[in-house]
């Protein structure tokens, strides 16, 4: 679009254009002179003729103007390399240079002359530097004489070699003669200042008081020295040497008021737009306004007319640009270096001007707006022209950038674009040597930039451009091989993935299954280990027991981890039987116990003191208390804290605690040791084949499996003891209703029935179900039981009314049944999802409403002897069938049936293996057809419970013995004080009462209140002492607590021991009442089961206040028949 012409004409054809206006302008002058009358009037002057006179000059020298910046801009010219320091040795040959055309890349050849006349604009830039000649001067041949032209530019050669300070007097001495001059360059005028860059703070610090003025503002501050002063008032505020609130008066002001000068708005003069200038930017010919007055003087002075009217583009330009602009400052240089020249108007013609230039560095900051309509640019508007013009010599690199603006308006057919020309060029310089532009850098330049990027942004407007048909097409051949092979990209990961995930999983399988056989392997050689132990242990227990020996009490609760993750507070649960430590009470016994918790130093203090009372309670005096905590530790493994998440029994938490495993191995070094478990797991194996010491318990598995209540039902039936009706190992719900139906059918009388879970424990998965009061068919079965009478046991009898009740059982169990504790199994479709995937019981609920439960604690020797540890009366708060205590010794059961029903027990036991500590439990009641006492055996524990431990501390604090053959728990008497009084030999001797030795004891670990956790142990115990809560060292009997937990203190147990069973219930109740009242607020009643505990004893005790004055009745009525008998019989002798 933009081609270049070759330059055929010389620069002298603008000389003589010039050399004609000078003329034209002369006559002119003369005939406006001659226009002047004798009079002193003058005539009118024909502006049409000067009007005219002027356009052609200004068309001439537009039109030769345009031509020469029109080749110029078009084509690209190689300069030499301006090499100064090897300017002198390296001068070139060639007289000529080439030029480039940008679209055509044709090569011209360009002489000097025309060189510079072309390059005069960029030449005249490096006025100031020394610049070697690159051409050689060739003769001219055949010269005709000089043109008028030539004349001219001849003597304005000579007037600049006549005159040093002219800008041209370097260029024609090099030009014409070849001579170089040298550069001086006025350095204090010419240099510009670089302003250096100050980096960091340019601000001082401002000072600071005195750190006494600063810590007391009522101290006198310092006074003010000259060098504060200096700083200004900023820093005296800062300070605080000025106070805040001062008024401040500044004097002299640094506000000087000054009057202005208003000028009157007619006066404003219409500013037109500045004329095209001609020569070197200085001064423009023309806007000059002609004067046709005639002046006297002959002369005209530049200096005076300058200061008597500034020329229209002066004022122009210095509104423009300001007075600190270079173009001023060029001008202002330039008037300083010359004195005043004065310009005769009669004489010879003017000499020409160099062409006009046309800087682009001045100017820069101008506003350079042109449209590109369509895709095309409007090349012919005078704003592109303007444009064009102004940046000639960086305009390569911008008709680059307009080819690829061009381009984008065209591919998204734009029908209208507002350029910005100034950021342009400035793009231009950016990209000229990188990478292409982007839409972005594109749309940053164009002025509507909002309406374009919006019909950029618009969907489809890319393909209505001059090739939309071809992108599109190439677009939608680009989406489908995209769509395509990004769907087989997706195949391949996915399949890539599967075989990733199936390599994965068969590696870990792979590891899975070694480490599964390699732990088998473990677990079997562990258990080796542990029967080769149990043996050692079989054979030498007698020695052992009569030796000293360490016991390693662990009590750990090894459940299943289902049954761990749903249990509260799992470590404080593990924690209940803190009382294993009360083995110290034989002589020959020291206790390492594993504590789940940790255990600050009050917990500790109080066990020593505790422990303390053994030497006090056997002689009755209080001094005699001795420290024996060195025959008691108390380790707390490291891991106990580590697996928060993961309810860990204690025997894993041991296992994988090095350093209490290494301690204990110190204590036991060389020592008689065996470990007390609680509920056996596997890892309770490994933490005894890491020590190498035996367990005194059973197999893991054998527990597991007679622990639950199939398999306690397995043991019960070898055993031959009596037991409820019930049917075990039930997993599906036919069998559950086929089972239900057939016990109803056998036992017409009972109307409640139970669901157990087999692995759950302590009354968690237990469920009821009122049958027979919600049987329609009962009253007919009922009647069918009494009409064949003994023969109903037979199945052929029984036939008719199980299908009836079969029938109507699976609607009466889905509507009627409820578990116990709702906060395990919220509903019974939960209960039996649980009841189906683990298996459980089915069992007759006493048929009886006073029905009581006891336990019975019970220890089976490595050699097979069985002995009974503790028996007693369970304590019932929240449900009947979950147990928050205990009453020692049993006094529901003939002494001589509940021994022999445990030793049947205990012998079961043992045939299967088993050993060490277990518990019973049963239930006892009136039957109300035969009017005998049941003894109902329903659960089995194979495991240390809470109720030994809670002996241990009954039988340590009381020195007493239970003797479990009669249910008596005997303390020794207390020990006489002796008289000093006088008797009188009179006297008769008064014999004293033998004092009382039984005692009962009422117990319990599970006493729950969230108050108590505000309340420290030490104020706790003040509080007891302060309402008489304690233990009486001389009678044996009072209140002795466990502490349990010593982070959140909201469980405690409790022994009360008393003379009487009345009064250890009563004692017990009063004792929780006078806790709660304490610790309570009406506002603040807390959780707790302490209300639920004390109904439960008044109701213990409005029943034995009964049996008490029945038995009293008796008595007196048996009293009073064998009087009268005796009476009788007197006076039958007497007779």
């Amino acid at each position: 679009m933009f081609a270049g012409t070759e330059i055929d004409r010389r620069h002298e054809d603008l000389g003589e254009i010039l050399a004609k206006v000078q003329e034209d302008l002369q006559q002119l002058h003369d005939h406006i002179g001659q226009k002047t009358l004798s009079d002193g009037t003058r005539e009118l002057i024909d502006l049409r003729a000067l009007e005219s006179a002027i356009e052609r000059t200004q068309q001439g020298i537009k039109t030769q103007t345009e031509n020469v910046l029109h080749s110029a801009n078009n084509q690209v010219m190689t300069l030499p390399a301006l090499d100064l320091a090897g300017a002198k040795h390296q001068l070139p040959i060639a007289s000529q240079e080439a030029l480039y055309d940008l679209h055509t890349g044709q090569k011209y050849e360009l002489s000097k002359r025309t060189r510079r006349h072309t390059l005069g604009i960029a030449e005249r830039d490096f006025d100031k530097k020394p610049v070697p000649r690159l051409t050689k001067m060739e003769p001219v041949q055949n010269m005709q004489g000089p043109s008028p032209g030539q004349q001219s530019k001849y003597a304005f050669n000579m007037r600049a070699v006549h005159d040093p300070t002219n800008s041209q007097n370097r260029d024609v001495l090099s030009d014409t003669y070849g001579v170089s001059l040298p550069a001086i360059v006025d350095k204090r005028q010419n240099k510009v200042p670089v302003q250096k860059v100050n980096t960091g703070s340019t601000v001082d610090h401002l000072a600071v008081l005195p750190r006494a003025n600063r810590v007391d503002p009522s101290l006198i501050p310092p006074p003010i020295t000259e060098k504060d002063a200096k700083k200004g008032i900023l820093s005296l505020l800062e300070r605080g040497l000025i106070p805040p609130a001062a008024e401040l008066t500044l004097d002299p002001s640094p506000v000087r008021h000054r009057m202005i000068e208003l000028r009157d708005p007619a006066e404003k003069k219409e500013q037109k737009g500045p004329a095209p200038a001609i020569g070197d930017g200085t001064f423009n010919f023309a806007s000059v306004k002609m004067d046709l007055q005639s002046k006297p003087a002959d002369t005209i002075s530049l200096g005076s007319r300058s200061r008597s009217a500034k020329l229209p583009s002066e004022k122009d330009g210095e509104s423009t640009w300001g007075p600190g602009s270079p173009r001023s400052r060029m001008a202002s240089s330039a008037k300083s270096g010359r004195s005043v020249v004065p310009i005769k108007t009669h004489e010879g013609p003017l000499q020409p001007l160099p062409p006009p230039t046309t800087p682009a560095s001045e100017f820069k900051h101008l506003s350079h707006r042109f449209a590109i309509q369509h895709g095309k640019i409007r090349d012919q508007s005078q704003d592109f022209l303007a444009f064009k013009q102004h940046y000639c010599l960086s305009w390569g690199s911008i008709v680059t950038m307009l080819q690829y603006m061009e381009r984008m308006l065209q591919n998204y057919a734009v029908p209208l674009a507002f350029i910005n020309g100034d950021k342009l060029a400035d793009l231009s310089l950016e990209f000229e040597l990188e990478k292409q532009p982007t839409v972005k850098d594109l749309l940053s330049v164009i002025i509507n930039i909002d309406d374009v990027e919006a019909i950029i942004k618009r969907p489809g407007r890319r393909f209505l451009g001059p090739d939309g048909e071809h992108v599109a097409a190439t677009k939608i051949q680009a989406t489908w091989r995209r769509y395509k092979d990004r769907t087989a990209y997706l195949e391949y990961r996915r399949k890539k993935w599967a075989a990733g995930v199936i390599a994965i999983s068969w590696i870990m399988n792979v590891k899975l299954s070694k480490i599964r056989k390699q732990l088998k392997a473990t677990r079997l050689k562990h258990l080796d280990s542990f029967r080769e132990r149990s043996k050692k242990l079989k054979a030498n227990w007698d020695r052992i027991q009569k030796s000293r020996r360490v016991l390693i009490h662990l009590p750990s609760l090894g459940y299943s981890q289902k049954i761990r993750d749903a249990v509260k507070d799992m470590n404080i649960r593990q924690n209940l039987q803190m009382a294993r430590i009360c083995d110290i009470g034989d002589p020959n016994v020291e206790v390492i116990y594993i504590c789940p918790v940790q255990v600050n130093d009050e917990t500790l203090q109080y066990y020593a003191k505790l422990m303390g009372l053994k030497s006090a309670v056997s002689s009755g005096n209080v001094d005699d208390q001795i420290d024996v905590s060195s025959r008691y530790k108390i380790i707390v493994p490291e891991a106990s804290n580590r697996f928060p998440s993961h309810s860990m029994c204690l025997a894993t938490l041991l296992k994988y605690s090095p350093k209490a495993l290494q301690r204990i191995q110190n204590l036991i070094k060389g020592r008689e040791a065996y470990i007390v478990p609680g509920v056996l797991h596997k890892d309770d194996l490994s933490v005894a084949d890491i020590l190498d010491i035996p367990l005194l318990g059973p197999e893991p598995d054998i527990a597991q499996l007679y622990s639950t209540k199939s398999g306690s039902k397995r043991i019960f039936a070898s055993a031959n003891v009596e037991v409820p009706p019930s049917e075990y190992d039930v997993y599906s719900l036919p069998q559950m209703h086929e089972c239900l139906a057939q016990l109803v059918t056998e036992n017409l009388d009972v109307k409640r029935w139970l669901f157990k879970l087999d692995d759950e424990f302590d009354g968690r998965g237990i469920a009821y179900c009122d049958v027979t009061t919600n049987l329609k068919c009962y009253p007919w079965a009922k009647k069918e039981e009494q009409r064949y009478g003994e023969k109903w046991k037979k199945k052929w009898a029984q036939e008719a009314a199980f299908i009836k009740i079969h029938a109507e059982i699976p609607e009466v169990i889905a509507k009627h049944s409820k578990p116990v504790n709702t906060s395990v199994f919220p509903t019974w479709e939960k209960f039996l999802e649980a009841f189906l995937s683990q298996g459980g019981v089915i069992e007759a609920c006493p048929p009886s409403d006073s029905v009581t439960a006891l336990s019975v604690d019970m220890l089976i020797e490595p050699t097979g002897k069985i002995s009974v540890i503790s028996c007693g009366d369970q304590i019932h708060a929240e449900t009947p069938f979950m147990s928050w205590g205990i009453s020692v010794p049993q006094s529901s059961v003939e002494a001589a049936v509940l021994n022999d029903t445990c030793n049947k027990v205990g012998k079961a036991c043992h045939q299967r293996g088993v050993i060490g500590y277990f518990t019973v439990d049963f239930v006892t009641f009136i039957d109300g057809r035969s009017m005998d006492q049941k003894l109902w055996a329903i659960d089995l524990n194979l495991s240390y419970g809470d109720s030994i431990a809670m002996s241990q501390l009954m039988l340590y604090v009381t020195s007493g013995k239970l003797d479990t053959k009669n249910c008596v728990l005997e303390v020794p008497p207390p020990k006489k004080e002796k008289k000093t009084k006088r008797r009188s030999r009179w006297d008769p001797e008064e014999p004293e009462a033998p004092p009382n030795i039984n005692r009962f004891a009422v117990m319990s670990t599970r006493l729950l209140h969230t108050n108590l956790a505000v309340v420290h142990y030490s104020v706790f115990f003040q509080m007891c002492r302060a309402h008489g809560i304690g233990f009486d060292i001389k009678e044996k009997q009072g209140t002795v607590f466990t502490l349990i937990d010593s982070f959140k203190r909201e469980g405690i147990g409790m022994l009360t021991i008393g003379e009487e069973l009345q009064g250890s219930l009563a004692t017990f109740a009063r004792n929780l009442s006078v806790i709660h009242q304490e610790i309570s607020a009406p506002n603040m009643q807390g959780q707790t089961n302490f209300k639920a505990a004390i109904e439960d004893i008044e109701g213990i005790l409005g029943t034995t206040i009964q049996n008490v004055d029945r038995a009293k009745q008796e008595a007196e009525e048996r009293a009073l028949e064998r009087d009268k008998q005796r009476a009788a019989e007197i006076s039958a002798a007497s007779n």
